[in-house]
């Protein structure tokens, strides 16, 4: 799938430890209280075979399929994934309000000013001075969210039954993440600040184009580099499944060679697939709980849906989507911290916007600038991943395959919302709008 935060990589590294991780969909709620394990849909066998039947029937009826499908789910199981989903509503804004008090606790006790004044005792080449500083706030802004970032990555997810992952496991990814987060934050701090030094009134425009050519860089290099240190990826042994699914890349154009299987049970029951990496990167991969859980013909509608990202080029699509999000914030940023800092910089002992000492207001007025846009942002991948929905039915021609994938996906994400909620709130389409266009998609097919 189409991620964010791939698309926002750089906003990440710059802005990484200042609002805490927004983007796990989750949350507290009486109907889940007593939940112990995932939502669960009734055995397969049958039902599969009956909804297989329903769609195959002479007078196929779109609206009744999609209705049969849903009713695979129990009612518990709704209401537990209905809960989970929801629950990520709060964890959004509760997770935007605890990266401001963070903010503020840096400003207002003047540790981030003390914080820049030991950089500088440390070194007096200035881009070093920034790195230091930086390497101080990633590791202190991660300790202090620490406690939000526990519960939403590791007791929620144990609470829900979705993680696989013991306490020190959990921590070791959590450690490898934070190694990561430095160096590329650091490498991203100190170019932005250089730019912003070289130009402090216009550095929003530099800047931002300094962001998304850094952004195309992570793209680029994170399938080969990153992924590899969370995950063991494998070359899928040669199969029928293999041969169909490099045959279904090849009929699109997509450069590859070779089908990966990342071990991504040793972290929890989801399943994912994506078609990765840029300029010569590209890599199909899918997971193995996939390759466990799926037929072979939800794997294959998978695997088309992300196809169609590649070959629709959403990857630089959303470069440019939100290389546009980000010159506009990066302009609100300017402006905000300009009134901000000519009221309180002085008691907070921020010298100018290139003194890295104000990195914490420019990352609350960042987050909060994104936290507004969280429509807009959702808007724009949704749409994408409606377009390569649409792509992976006619390349994989399985949309029976497709919508039971969705039903996979039932565990963490909301089936059927309402169209508000879908707006604000959802980075993909309902799993009750990829059941209802699967099922379209077949009748249309099928008279024709």
């Amino acid at each position: 799938m189409l991620r964010k935060p791939a698309l926002l990589l750089v906003s990440w590294l710059i802005f990484v430890a200042a609002t805490p991780p927004l983007l796990s969909q989750g949350g507290d709620s009486p109907a889940a209280s007593t939940a112990t394990s995932p939502p669960s849909v009734s055995p397969p066998g049958a039902d599969r075979a009956r909804i297989r039947d329903w769609i195959d029937a002479e007078r196929f009826d779109p609206e009744a399929a999609t209705e049969a499908s849903m009713a695979r789910l129990s009612p518990e199981a709704r209401a537990r994934s209905d809960a989970y989903f929801e629950g990520g509503y709060w964890l959004l804004l509760w997770g935007f309000l605890y990266g401001l008090g963070v903010a503020w606790l840096l400003l207002a006790t003047g540790l981030s000013a003390r914080m820049r004044n030991l950089a500088e005792r440390v070194t007096g080449i200035r881009w070093l001075r920034t790195a230091s500083y930086a390497v101080e706030y990633i590791v202190l802004t991660a300790i202090l969210t620490f406690p939000l970032t526990l519960y939403q990555g590791f007791f929620r997810e144990h609470r829900y039954g979705l993680s696989n992952q013991s306490f020190l496991q959990w921590m070791r990814d959590g450690v490898v993440g934070l190694i990561v987060g430095i160096v590329f934050g650091a490498i991203a701090l100190t170019i932005i600040y250089a730019v912003i030094r070289r130009s402090p009134r216009n550095w929003w425009i530099w800047g931002a184009g300094v962001a998304i050519a850094l952004m195309m860089v992570g793209a680029t290099i994170a399938p080969v580099y990153i992924a590899p240190l969370f995950n063991t990826y494998k070359p899928l042994p040669d199969s029928e499944l293999r041969t169909q699914l490099l045959s279904m890349a090849r009929a699109n154009g997509i450069p590859a060679d070779n089908v990966y299987v990342f071990d991504a049970s040793r972290q929890s029951k989801r399943i994912s697939a994506n078609v990765s990496g840029m300029f010569g990167t590209v890599r199909i991969s899918l997971n193995d709980n996939l390759m466990n859980r799926g037929t072979p013909e939800e794997i294959r509608a998978v695997l088309g849906h992300e196809m169609g990202h590649y070959v629709l080029n959403h990857v630089y699509k959303g470069v440019i989507y939100f290389g546009i999000i980000i010159v506009l914030g990066f302009a609100f940023v300017q402006w905000a911290f300009e009134k901000l800092s000519a009221r309180w910089g002085g008691r907070w002992g921020i010298r100018g916007v290139g003194d890295v000492a104000g990195l914490p207001l420019l990352a609350a007025i960042f987050s909060a600038y994104m936290f507004v846009l969280t429509p807009v942002a959702n808007t724009v991948v949704r749409s994408a991943e409606a377009e390569a929905d649409m792509f992976g039915l006619n390349a994989a021609r399985e949309p029976d395959g497709f919508a039971m994938a969705a039903l996979d996906l039932s565990e963490y994400r909301k089936m059927h919302p309402g169209p508000v909620e879908e707006f604000i709130f959802f980075d993909h389409p309902s799993g009750w709008n990829r059941i209802h266009r699967s099922m379209v998609w077949k009748a249309e097919e099928s008279a024709r």
